[in-house]
């Protein structure tokens, strides 16, 4: 599902120096069959904390979960949880973050879903082609993005009053699609900075979602990344520049098993999974923690 034709839309960099990290452990969660794939409850970098009080996860290769569908299951033993923002409650991330876990909101900001309830508020002008295998949206004219910047920008106040710690952005690489519009990579990196203000001004961290090409010019502005099937398509190469940066990098495959990509998932320090397209809450298939 990396960014391209058929495939899901695939601040600051530098911590100031009086940061504080705030090391939390994953609490164990009783009662679940799951074993803790890292094998201990110490504290990870995925909890870190700035001063300002933005979550911004370090390397770590303790797995993550990625569920978009279904009811949401606790019971799995990831310290960061990534959830759709519409469909979950308060209540629920109330509930995971009981369990010490991180959780990540996930949005669309460059294609428009037809099921979303402010589906409405975006104008007819800025709806592109229909999203090659996702019959229900189509690409959004991110180069008039001022015209919906109104509903993005309440999505992202959901986000925080729901209490959730980051926000993800997906379909932010449609210069690289074919969306109906002569989008440009100047157009995308605007927007793309621009979704991270906007995160970061509601006391949210944002993830860089997919976008390989422009990985290493938006690493300033993105607090972490989350990347779809890079081991497969070769194209996790630049996403090692949000390590080096101190940054995590939460990765999910959905063809190959993960002996093919958690040996290399450890050497690039991702935070990596096997999943299904379909993103319910299993199978999950995590890599085991270094």
């Amino acid at each position: 599902m990396a960014e391209t034709l058929n495939r899901r839309g695939r601040i600051v960099a530098l911590l100031l120096a009086a940061s504080i990290l705030l090391l939390a452990s994953c609490a164990s969660d009783p009662g679940s069959s799951d074993a803790d794939p890292s094998g201990s409850t110490a504290a990870t970098s995925a909890a870190a904390t700035s001063s300002a009080g933005i979550w911004r996860p370090g390397p770590s290769t303790r797995p993550w979960q990625f569920q978009l569908q279904g009811k949401i299951n606790t019971s799995i033993k990831a310290p960061v949880y990534e959830v759709d923002g519409f469909d979950t409650s308060a209540a629920t991330v109330r509930k995971l973050h009981s369990l010490g876990r991180k959780v990540i909101c996930y949005i669309s900001a460059g294609s428009w879903e037809n099921y979303r309830p402010d589906r409405n508020q975006f104008p007819k002008s800025v709806l592109g082609k229909r999203y090659e295998g996702y019959p229900d949206e189509r690409w959004l004219d991110i180069r008039n993005y001022r015209k919906f910047a109104k509903p993005l920008k309440a999505r992202f106040r959901m986000c925080a009053r729901k209490g959730f710690d980051a926000v993800e952005t997906d379909n932010v690489a449609g210069y690289q699609n074919p969306t109906g519009f002569p989008l440009t990579a100047a157009d995308q990196l605007e927007f793309n900075r621009w979704l991270a203000r906007q995160a970061h001004r509601n006391g949210l961290s944002i993830g860089l979602k997919n976008d390989p090409s422009q990985a290493r010019q938006l690493v300033r502005a993105f607090d972490f990344a989350v990347v779809e099937e890079c081991f497969q398509y070769n194209e996790c190469g630049p996403f090692r520049s949000f390590i080096r940066a101190g940054k995590a990098v939460f990765s999910v495959e959905y063809e190959i098993p993960t002996s093919r990509f958690c040996p290399r998932a450890r050497e690039f320090r991702f935070s990596s999974i096997g999943k299904e397209y379909d993103l319910f809450a299993r199978p999950w298939r995590p890599c085991p923690a270094a």
